[in-house]
This record gives C-alpha cells, sequence and structure tokens, in this order.
C-alpha cells in the first residue's frame, strides 16, 4: 500500500490526452540538437505536403534533410517560432511555404482545409531529454508535429511538494539558454502543476521567472474549485490541452507584444514578451462566442472583471473572435465589431495583436478625436472589421447612412459605468438600430402623422436584436446591472462573467489599497470678525464655514505638512527611491492652495522633491488666475510621462482628475482631503493597486472619510456585485401621472411642440413658436406655490431621468411616454433658476481660532488594516429610482453666531485653551512696546514683520512659557506653526499701530 506519485499523475495526464486523440511520444526520437522530433515532422509533411517534400528532395539532393532543418531553424530564428507555426517556411526551391501546422478554418465548407486541419500530429512525450550538456529531463511536452510548444513540470502533494517547487524546478534547473526553452525558438509556455494549482510563464529567465496563476477561481478568490471523482486541476488536460483547444489558443490568442520604452537619453529600446491567455480571459471569450452562437445577435453581456484582469487582452481577443465569428450558413455573425474605450493604449496593442493573428493590416479602424464623425460613419459604412471609437463620438457618426437599417453589430463598451449615460446610449441604440432621430424623419413621408414618426423613433431605440452589447467594467453600478445584466433565477440581472477583485488581490495582479489605512480628523473653532450678526440660511451657512476652514491657509498648511513629512520619512526609499505619491483634494481652488503651500514647504524644508498639479480649466483665487500649464511649467499632454520618468516629481496633486483610468504602478501612497464614497471612492483609491518590482504595500491617508464609510464603498465590488430589486418600470407611469396632476402643461401644446421638436428642417419661424410654447407652460407654473414649483420641477426632471433609463432595459413604445419626455426636456431648460441656490461666503467674516489635527485610526507608520474578507458582509447596490434632483427647501434663515456655535459644536469636540491659536493673546503682550509701534510707523509690513521675528516674537513666547506649555512647546518644535503664529500677530500688530493718529 502507498500514496499516489508523481509518476501516477504523468500517467493519469498522459492516459487522458491519448483518449482524446494524442500519440504517445518517444522520448529517444528527440533530436536535442535541433530540439525537434524530426521524425514525427517529417511523417506529417508526408501526410499532407508530400509534392512539395519530394520537390524538396530533388532540389537539394542527398543533404536535404540537413537543408531543410537548417532552414527551419534559420527562420525560426528569425521570425520566432509562432510566427512559423502560422506562417509556415519558405525556401527558394519551393513555390510556396512549406506549412508547419494546420489550424481550423473560419469556413465550414472548406473540406480540404478540414482535412488538412485533421492530418496534425499531436503528442505528449513523458521524461523528455533536451540537453546536449546533461540528462536533465521535462517531465511531460506536448509536441504539434514534431515541434516542441508546451513544458510540464507536475508535482504531487503526496511526495511533500507542491506547485511552488514545480515554479523552483523551472527557474533553478531549467537553463533558459538552451534551445528548447529560448524564448520564442520552441517551447512558447510552461506549465508548473500539481493537483490543486497551475503556475504558467512564457519565458524562462533564471531566478527572475515571472509565474502566472492558471486557475479558475474558486468561489470569488483564487485556486480552483473541488469537483467529485476528479483532481482540481483536472481541467488542463480535459479541456484547454485538448487539440482543438490548444490549436485555438497558438491561432487567436498567442502573441508577442513588443513594448516601446524611452530611456533617460531619449533612445527607444524594444522589449518583447509573449502573451498566453490567463484562465478567465480564455473562459469569458469562449463562452461569449458559444453563447453567440446558440442565441444570435440582439444579447447583452456585463463582465465584471477587476482591475489587474488584463481587460485590454480580453477585449483585444474578443473583438477579434467577433470579427471572424461564422454562423452554421458560414455568414459573418456581425458586420462590424464596435470598441467604445477612452484606453489609448487598446488601439496600438489592439492592431499589433490582430497584425499577428491575422497577418495583415487595415482590420482595425481607429476613429480618435483627430477624426471627423464621417470618418466613423465611412468605416461603418464599409463594414471595417474592428472600429475603435468612443461614446461623446459615437451619437453623431451615423446621420447620412441608409444602408445601417441592414446591419448586425457587435458592441464592447470598455468601463460600461462610464460609457452609459442616458442619452448617450440611447442615441447609440438608435443610430446602430437603423437611423438617427433626423434621418428618420427625414426619410418619412409628409403625409406621416407626428404619431407614426414617433413610433418608426421607438422601433429603432427598443427594437436591437441585431446589436450586442458587451460591457466590461470592475465596478458595475445599479443602472449597469439592469441595463447589461442577465436576468438569474432570482429576477434579478447578473454578471454573465466573473474575475473578482479579491481573485485579482489574492493572485497577486493587484495590490489591496485598503491593508494600510490611517485617518485623521480635524477639530476646530471659529469665531466672527464683525460685530454685527447677519442671518444666513443654515444649509448653506454651514457649508460656507466648513468651505472657509478647508480653504484656510493654516489648515492646508498642517495637513500639507503631515503628508510631505509622512512621505519623505516612510514612503519616498520605496521601489528603491522611485515611489510616488498623490494628493486628491476636494476642488480645484485647493488643489491650487495645497500646490502653492507645497512648494513653499519644500523650499523651507530643503527637500529635493517636486509637485505637478492636474485639473481643468482656469482657476482664480483672489487676484490671481492659474491653469495646470502654468503651474506645472509644461503642456497637459506631457504630465503623465514627466510625471513617470523624473524621479525628482513625487507628488500629483489631483482635483476630479487622474483619479480614474490613471495607471501609474509608481503610486505608492494617496493622502486624501476629500469625500469619498461608493464607486468614486473605489475607482480614486485603486489608482494605487497597480503592481511593479518591489511594491508590494500601498498606504492610504485620509482626512476627510471614516474606514466604514471605505469599506462600506469597496463591499460590493469586492466579489460579484448584486443589487437588491430592479427598477419597476412602471415608475414612468407613475411620474407621467402626478405630473399631469398640476397641469403645468396642456395636451395641445405639447403636441404642437413634439411635432416641431421631429420637423426635419426647422425655419426661424418655427423656432419662435417653441419657444412660445414652453413660456406659455412657464408662465402656468409660475402662478404654482413654491411648494408646487418645487413639486412639478423634481418630478419633471425624476422622469426624464426614469424615461431615458428605462429606454435602455424595457421595449417602452407607448407614444405618449415619449412626447412627455420631449415636452419636458425644453421645459425644465427654460423653468425660472432658483434666486436662492447660489452660495453662502463668509470668508471675510471669519476667524479660525482653534485647530487640532489629530490621528484617530490607524496609528504609527503603516496604518490599520481594513481590508476585506471572504467573510465580510456583502453590501447589495440599490436598484434606480430616478430619484438625484434636488429639491430646494425653504430658507431656513439662522444668526451667524448660532452657524458658528452649532459648527464648532461638532468639529470642536474635545479641545482645550491650549489648542487656541494664540495670536490675540500675545499681541497683548507686544502693544505697549514703543519700539515697536514707532519700527511700524517707520518701515513697510515686511521688513517691520522680519524685525519681530527676529528680536521680539521669541521673547514674549518665552514669557508665556509657564502658562501654556504645549503652546510654547510648539512654537520651538513646529516651524510652520511658529511662522503662522508671527504672521498672524505681526499683521494685527502692524495694522493697529499705522492706523493710529
Amino acid at each position: 500500500m502507498s500514496l499516489p506519485k508523481e509518476q501516477n499523475l504523468e500517467e493519469l495526464i498522459e492516459d487522458s490526452l491519448i483518449q482524446n486523440g494524442y500519440i504517445q511520444g518517444v522520448p529517444q526520437e528527440f533530436d536535442r540538437t535541433c530540439a525537434i522530433d524530426k521524425g514525427m515532422f517529417l511523417k506529417f509533411l508526408e501526410k499532407t505536403q508530400k509534392e512539395k517534400l519530394d520537390a524538396f528532395k530533388k532540389s537539394n539532393g542527398s543533404g536535404w534533410e540537413k537543408t531543410l532543418f537548417d532552414r527551419i531553424n534559420t527562420e525560426i530564428e528569425s521570425r520566432g517560432m509562432i510566427d512559423v507555426l502560422r506562417h509556415g517556411v519558405e525556401h527558394y526551391s519551393l513555390t510556396s511555404s512549406l506549412d508547419i501546422a494546420y489550424f481550423k478554418p473560419n469556413s465550414t465548407l472548406n473540406k480540404s482545409a478540414w482535412d488538412r486541419y485533421d492530418q496534425n500530429i499531436i503528442a505528449v512525450t513523458r521524461q523528455l531529454k533536451y540537453s546536449l550538456k546533461n540528462e536533465n529531463s521535462i517531465d511531460m511536452v506536448i509536441l504539434l508535429n514534431g515541434f516542441p510548444l508546451i513544458a510540464i513540470e507536475l508535482k504531487n502533494e503526496f511526495t511533500g511538494q507542491n506547485v511552488w517547487n514545480a515554479v523552483k524546478q523551472f527557474r533553478e534547473d531549467r537553463d533558459h539558454k538552451e534551445l528548447l526553452f529560448t524564448f520564442n525558438k520552441r517551447v512558447l509556455v510552461c506549465f508548473a502543476v500539481d493537483t490543486n494549482e497551475i503556475m504558467m510563464t512564457t519565458e524562462l529567465k533564471g531566478k527572475s521567472t515571472f509565474f502566472l496563476p492558471f486557475n479558475k477561481g474558486n468561489e470569488g478568490g483564487k485556486g480552483n474549485p473541488f469537483v467529485p471523482g476528479k483532481m482540481k486541476t483536472h481541467y488542463l488536460w480535459e479541456e484547454i490541452l485538448l487539440k482543438d483547444s490548444l490549436l485555438d489558443i497558438f491561432k487567436r490568442f498567442y502573441f508577442i507584444q513588443t513594448e516601446e520604452k524611452k530611456d533617460k537619453n531619449g533612445k527607444v529600446k524594444k522589449k518583447q514578451k509573449a502573451i498566453f491567455p490567463r484562465f478567465h480571459q480564455l473562459d469569458v471569450v469562449r463562452k461569449i462566442e458559444k453563447d453567440v452562437l446558440a442565441t444570435g445577435t440582439g444579447q447583452k453581456y456585463l463582465i465584471q472583471h477587476s482591475a489587474g484582469s488584463g481587460k485590454t487582452n480580453s477585449i483585444s481577443w474578443l473583438s477579434h473572435r467577433l470579427a471572424n465569428l461564422h454562423n452554421e450558413n458560414d455568414e459573418n455573425i456581425f458586420d462590424s465589431v464596435i470598441v467604445i474605450t477612452d484606453r489609448r493604449v487598446l488601439d496600438k496593442q489592439l492592431q499589433d495583436a490582430i497584425y499577428q493573428l491575422e497577418h495583415k493590416k487595415g482590420v482595425v479602424e481607429k476613429i480618435d478625436e483627430n477624426k471627423r464623425s464621417s470618418h466613423l460613419a465611412e468605416a461603418i459604412k464599409t463594414k471595417a472589421k474592428i472600429i475603435i471609437t468612443t461614446i461623446q463620438k459615437f451619437p453623431f457618426a451615423l446621420q447620412k447612412i441608409d444602408e445601417l437599417a441592414k446591419g448586425r453589430y457587435a458592441v464592447i463598451i470598455d468601463e460600461a459605468h462610464s460609457s452609459t449615460a442616458g442619452e448617450n446610449m440611447s442615441a447609440l441604440k438608435e443610430t446602430l438600430a437603423g437611423k438617427t432621430l433626423d434621418e428618420a424623419i427625414a426619410l418619412e413621408k409628409d403625409t406621416e402623422t407626428t404619431d407614426d414618426k414617433i413610433n418608426s423613433i421607438l422601433e429603432k431605440r427598443t427594437d436591437t436584436e441585431k446589436i450586442s452589447f458587451f460591457a466590461f467594467t470592475a465596478t458595475p453600478k445599479n443602472k449597469t446591472l439592469q441595463i447589461f445584466g442577465r436576468i438569474g433565477e432570482d429576477d434579478l440581472p447578473h454578471e454573465f462573467h466573473l474575475y473578482s477583485m479579491r481573485q485579482a488581490i489574492e493572485e497577486g495582479f493587484i495590490l489591496d489599497v485598503l491593508k494600510n489605512y490611517a485617518t485623521y480628523e480635524v477639530y476646530y473653532k471659529v469665531g466672527k470678525k464683525i460685530e454685527d450678526n447677519p442671518e444666513f440660511d443654515k444649509g448653506k451657512g454651514k457649508k460656507a464655514v466648513t468651505r472657509f476652514v478647508s480653504l484656510n491657509d493654516y489648515n492646508i498648511r498642517q495637513k500639507l505638512e503631515v503628508m510631505v513629512e509622512d512621505f519623505v520619512g516612510n514612503r519616498s526609499m520605496w521601489l528603491h527611491g522611485k515611489s510616488k505619491g498623490m494628493i486628491v483634494t476636494a476642488s480645484r481652488l485647493h488643489a491650487v492652495r495645497y500646490k502653492l503651500a507645497f512648494d513653499e514647504y519644500i523650499k523651507e524644508k530643503g527637500y529635493n522633491i517636486k509637485s505637478l498639479i492636474a485639473f481643468s480649466g482656469t482657476v482664480k483665487d483672489e487676484d490671481t488666475e492659474y491653469t495646470e500649464e502654468g503651474m506645472n511649467g509644461i503642456k497637459q499632454g506631457e504630465l503623465p510621462e514627466l510625471f513617470d520618468k523624473e524621479d525628482d516629481y513625487k507628488i500629483l496633486i489631483v482635483a476630479d482628475k487622474y483619479q480614474t483610468g490613471f495607471d501609474q504602478p509608481k503610486l505608492c501612497a494617496m493622502y486624501v482631503d476629500k469625500k469619498l464614497d461608493g464607486v468614486k471612492a473605489v475607482q480614486t483609491l485603486s489608482r494605487l493597486n497597480r503592481t511593479s518590482p518591489g511594491k508590494d504595500s500601498t498606504f492610504i491617508l485620509d482626512f476627510f472619510n471614516k474606514t466604514t464609510e471605505i469599506v462600506d464603498s469597496f463591499a460590493p465590488y469586492f466579489e460579484s456585485t448584486n443589487i437588491e430589486e430592479t427598477t419597476d418600470p412602471n415608475l414612468v407611469f407613475d411620474t407621467f401621472y402626478q405630473l399631469e396632476q398640476i397641469h403645468v402643461y396642456v395636451e395641445d401644446e405639447k403636441e404642437k411642440f413634439v411635432k416641431l421638436y421631429l420637423k426635419e428642417k426647422k425655419t426661424n419661424k418655427d423656432q419662435e413658436i417653441m419657444n412660445n410654447i414652453i413660456d406659455k407652460g412657464i408662465e402656468r407654473f409660475k402662478v404654482l406655490d413654491e411648494e408646487q414649483q418645487e413639486e412639478f420641477k423634481v418630478l419633471a426632471i425624476k422622469y426624464i431621468r426614469i424615461y431615458n433609463f428605462l429606454i435602455q432595459i424595457y421595449p417602452l413604445k407607448n407614444v405618449n411616454l415619449y412626447k412627455l419626455q420631449i415636452y419636458l426636456t425644453g421645459l425644465v431648460k427654460k423653468l425660472p433658476k432658483d434666486h436662492r441656490a447660489g452660495k453662502v461666503n463668509l470668508d471675510n467674516l471669519l476667524s479660525l481660532d482653534y485647530y487640532r489635527l489629530q490621528q484617530i485610526a490607524g496609528e504609527g507608520k503603516d496604518g490599520e488594516n481594513i481590508s476585506l474578507n471572504p467573510n465580510s458582509d456583502n453590501v447589495d447596490l440599490r436598484g434606480f429610482t430616478g430619484a438625484g434632483a434636488s429639491r430646494t427647501r425653504e430658507e431656513d434663515l439662522e444668526s451667524l453666531d448660532n452657524i458658528i456655535d452649532r459648527i464648532n459644536k461638532i468639529f470642536g469636540m474635545n479641545l482645550t485653551e491650549g489648542d487656541r491659536l494664540v495670536f490675540e493673546q500675545m499681541a497683548e503682550d507686544f502693544k505697549d512696546m514703543a519700539n515697536l509701534k514707532d519700527r511700524a510707523k517707520a518701515n513697510t509690513y515686511d521688513e517691520f514683520r522680519e524685525s519681530f521675528a527676529k528680536k521680539e516674537f521669541l521673547r514674549g513666547v518665552i514669557k508665556r512659557k509657564a502658562s501654556n506649555q504645549n503652546i510654547f512647546n510648539k512654537v520651538l518644535n513646529d516651524p510652520s506653526f511658529k511662522n503662522f503664529i508671527i504672521e498672524e500677530i505681526a499683521r494685527e500688530l502692524y495694522n493697529g499701530f499705522t492706523a493710529e493718529k
């Protein structure tokens, strides 16, 4: 009696493969010199290309065999194994190439191509010896027509070894300089396998060899699921290595990626790496293909793949596969595949990959911001195979295309949550289903009624049987789930395919950004600079006070010091000194002030680091205008490259830029001074999760959000994202009738407005009449009381949102619903603006009297671990309700004193007199000094401040040492606090002295 051994696993795999069409290879027949099983290859040539082989023998005489294999080796050395495998070997004595292998044809009608495909010889050879230097052997090698393409090292846990021992064996015992293992010269992928897990690599590089998991995933995490009666890794030999599967991978998936990078001298360096699909990438493409073949066009697919899933490659493979998909009648299922994305890298990567897969150019048509919509229209009209564009350009593309009504389209949406805003998606559907709205109307007869026209439009909006949508996202919102999700047994929408955040973290493709999280709390009290006690709206007053504090120079300075000192002291040495950080600010003005404070602080401290700022447009602060380019001294487009390549640029300060889609692996630390929740929190904090050599940790310091809030934001996206309930389509009818009851519009006016709206060419008189119709509704709106006005406005906006959302899910063909949506869209834009909607600015009325910044969570330099785990409570998203229109409440006036008191009770918790900003107290000590008064009257403020700081200030602080030891210590040990106190006291003294006559 004994436990299973490694040999038993070899035999099991070999038996399974032979039962599925493999032959048993003979190790002794493998030629170590050229690393080919010559006999197997010559047998393949005899079966498939006998005439070519005979001609080659005749032309090259008795030495034909050496000449043949020398030529093969030369071609592989020059072009690479994968290219020779796909396109054969050329020789001057042959009229056409000598084929190395045959792949499954796209067409089912080409019988000779299928016959050749069936002649491939696929073999498994055990314990294959490959070296001329030693007798080392590989456990298993998969050969195609004599060429070794896959090497497998096996381990059985019963022997005390596992997959990592196999990985170690490849790294340390398999010389990558051997011909068998030379990159893209023979073996194309190496698998390390045990009974639980699989790892793979496409290039051996000694101890630095990088292995990737090739596992299915297990209940949302890493590994493989338990299968009764089978080993957990059975799918490798029972699915992946089967002849059809393996040849499909080498034909349509495997490709060589060339990366170009400039060194510090500007010289371009090229680096190649081979891409073999990870399991989930292979799985999603094949499952989609199977479903499309079974169900046809008109379906929706939500692919929830986490960051780190390799979405760019998945989209590339899927678009190529869909573009070449044929039905049982050998017809293309899709006329064009349209990829909607903002990824600039996708275009080049897709073109490069497809050129390798198809060996021809012009398959991919890119329509970017440099091309007009007419280019996109032409690409679709001529049925370009794959078209890459953006959601912004798409709806305006097809105004002159009649042929589209006959087309079938696959639309791949990259990051669906950002590309599915209601009207954009509706316009996209209209366009692809037939024609644009204007074009549809132009082609109708003049005698057609308005209802006929609307019915035609609604048919195009709702009839998408010829359009299939494939939506990729890591963080699906509730609307995304409902638009693209598949209804499950629970009658709720779910993703079609999942590669979870949890699995990506556990497999090491992204980092867990919640592992090291620290939070700070700001405590403060504010006071008045004036004697009066004016009244302001309670809510707006509170916002104005908190805004005053958040933009206060002292507040920004204190937070910035914590940020910079943390980065310089704890993070800057990460990645061998190449680590970088990001400061996330609440607004563009906040970003500007942080940038100014940063530059001032590092100059004071003498730190050799720089910052860049990212924001849109122009910011005016007092009398100065700021732009991103002006503050950085570079063009906007140069920022990502400069930040990446220049080690001195350590910190990126952002305001609503680079918080999504910014892929910078060197980002290790983030400092958050902004409210984040939901998808925004996940997307922003996930800027840190990219992996990089030597990067094994991240750090987040948060001044605004509680850790519980952040955990709640991440929870829905950790594994599969679910929704509590779907949106009730009857909501649109409920809102319709609620609006009817308020009597702002009348049926006749609505009908006239819609008719003119749908008119192809509107005259100036038509435009005038449309405005007049809306104005009538506005006049009726004005006579309503404030409560009714507010109710109507909220309902109208809600109706438009609900309708635009539901039209993407349900076939809403009710003409009256669409008419009201058209009318309300015009009416809402002209509704009177609320005079109370403006902001309250209290900056000139307030003073910051107390301030304390205190760390709350994650004490110590590593922060707190708030990571999610498999046992964390799953949080479902709520269904879309159409809510979101702001309801203007009646002004609730409150005195400035009361507003300040209320704010201080919230934010001034636990403050003592020791925390009070001391300038008012200290100023009294200096006011009686005659020499100070004389100096103030005789000098400029800057001269007065400088002499005061050098002479009198420290003596005054020492005088008060006994009564306030904390303040004394802070002045001595905190230069920024000291400078702040000097500034405040000097300013008050100077203004007071110079005002005296």
